[in-house]
């Protein structure tokens, strides 16, 4: 209270106007990653609400994961090229857009135009990381960026409960028509309380590399998301892997070779960028095997023995929780990483994140069991993105950050898509019969909570090799951690 007092007028007005900015880009984060979850609930319904085939009702959401990844790293190096809160408003538009294609559709191709606007507004998460990181003082940024990288969690979590609800009670329509409601009110919020980023690069936008590198994710995940339904060893699917793999190393040649590269790779080559991109790569995977197993797991007939027989409502009811617990956790991570250094802080949520799918193992027969692992994996969840945006802009130029913490953002979304199709092939492979049907064993989501546990203690792994970072403890002893070279020096403008 004496601090805010003895404060001049014009920063109380300043501190004040910082929280309405956190907030505003908490909300557009949470909005964008609703669209992940939004047609969980009607996907059995869509080729009777379509008129389509159940093939090719499933781009509703294969369109979305491709768009996303396409767009989150170019969206992240023009927002440090033009500006972020712009491009911010750009992906905004084109959430209410892809919303409005979708809730006036009733037949498949203006179904997918929708579902792909909606994931052309990937970089939604990562742009509001860089603002923040341009607009806040250091003292609040960690907790700031850490509620900002759970957004993207949460909004899953949150997602589930609402959709099914609104399809369970009203036309399937309203879901998208409450999406478009919902991006419309993120985007004025946006336009009323978040200040353009005066910190830009300027210079050329590297086309070629970003058609490059959007050639190399598209048959990367279409071949990872596609290869359970058209076979793993089709000549297709090794195809695409084998195109993928291809474009990436001639992608990675030319990108070296450019004055203003997508993705500057000398940077992110460095330690402390390389190790903190796979271990988000890695805790990608692993929160979202719980994703998967949870809800198939609660949906099963309970004459199976393990099953819970339980409505999508139930299973959405259940994972709310996660996605609350993901952002209280995020916040109050900052402390930690203050005191002992991000580092820390992700490995702690690494142990958190493995214990709980051990838990997992042997607690299963009850709906509080998974309500229970779900909030301990999602606190271990939260406490690694917390750490993240911290680990990946204290490495990079300012300049870059938005580019940065796209790619890394990208890193944990290919982990999502990879998790599923390991659970995919596991679910399908181990099988129990139930009258004239088979189904997944009991044993084949032990193993997938197995494999979830494997994934966080690899990302702790990836973690111990991370440069340790100065916190306030080594600066109070006096002591000075080994770390890698710093990065070039910025000379971007900043703000006063």
């Amino acid at each position: 209270m004496h601090d805010a007092l003895t404060q001049p007028p014009a920063s109380r007005g300043a501190a004040a106007r910082r929280v309405p900015v956190v907030v505003v880009l908490a909300f557009a984060g949470i909005v964008v990653a609703l669209m992940q979850t939004l047609v969980i609930p009607i996907v059995p319904m869509l080729p009777r609400l379509l008129g389509a085939d159940a093939s090719d009702t499933a781009w509703a959401v294969t369109a979305t994961l491709l768009a996303a990844a396409v767009a989150t790293p170019v969206v992240g190096r023009l927002g440090d090229m033009y500006g972020k809160r712009r491009m911010l408003l750009l992906s905004l538009v084109l959430t209410v857009a892809g919303s409005v294609f979708c809730a006036v559709s009733d037949s498949l191709v203006p179904m997918i135009v929708g579902r792909v606007l909606q994931g052309l507004a990937g970089g939604v998460i990562p742009l509001g990381i860089s603002i923040m990181r341009d607009e806040l003082p250091p003292e609040k940024l960690a907790g700031s960026t850490a509620v900002m990288s759970a957004s993207l969690g949460v909004g899953a979590a949150l997602g589930l409960p609402a959709a099914a609800l609104i399809a369970d009670n009203f036309d399937w329509h309203v879901l998208f028509w409450t999406s478009t409601v919902l991006g419309a009110i993120a985007l004025v919020l946006v336009l009323v309380c978040v200040p353009e980023s005066k910190v830009r690069t300027g210079g050329r936008f590297d086309l070629v590399g970003s058609i490059g590198l959007s050639a190399a994710l598209v048959c990367l995940l279409l071949a990872i998301s596609k290869g359970g339904d058209w076979g793993w060893g089709s000549g297709t699917t090794l195809g695409l892997f084998a195109a993928a793999v291809v474009l990436l190393l001639v992608w990675g040649r030319v990108e070296l070779r450019t004055a203003e590269p997508l993705v500057d790779l000398r940077v992110s080559a460095g330690r402390q960028v390389l190790f903190t991109n796979l271990a988000a790569l890695a805790f990608g995977f692993s929160m979202f095997a719980a994703s998967l197993v949870m809800p198939q797991l609660m949906q099963l007939p309970e004459q199976t023995g393990y099953g819970l027989g339980k409505s999508l409502l139930a299973v959405g009811l259940v994972m709310a929780p996660q996605g609350l617990v993901m952002m209280i956790v995020a916040w109050a991570s900052a402390p930690l990483s203050k005191a002992r250094g991000p580092r820390v802080t992700l490995m702690a949520g690494a142990v958190v994140v493995a214990a709980g799918y051990a838990l997992n193992t042997v607690m299963m027969s009850e709906v509080w069991h998974l309500v229970l692992v779900s909030c301990v994996i999602g606190a271990g969840v939260g406490f690694a993105y917390g750490a993240l945006p911290s680990l990946v802009m204290s490495a990079v130029p300012v300049s870059a950050t938005a580019a940065a913490n796209s790619l890394n953002t990208l890193m944990r979304a290919i982990g999502n898509s990879v998790s599923s199709a390991v659970a995919g092939v596991i679910l399908a492979h181990m099988t129990t019969p139930l009258g004239s049907t088979t189904l997944p064993s009991e044993n084949a989501f032990k193993a997938i909570m197995g494999v979830g546990c494997g994934a966080a203690l690899a990302a702790l792994v990836l973690a111990t090799f991370i440069p340790r970072q100065q916190t306030d403890t080594d600066r109070q002893a006096g002591e000075t951690p080994a770390a890698e070279p710093s990065t070039p020096q910025d000379v971007s403008p900043r703000k006063a």
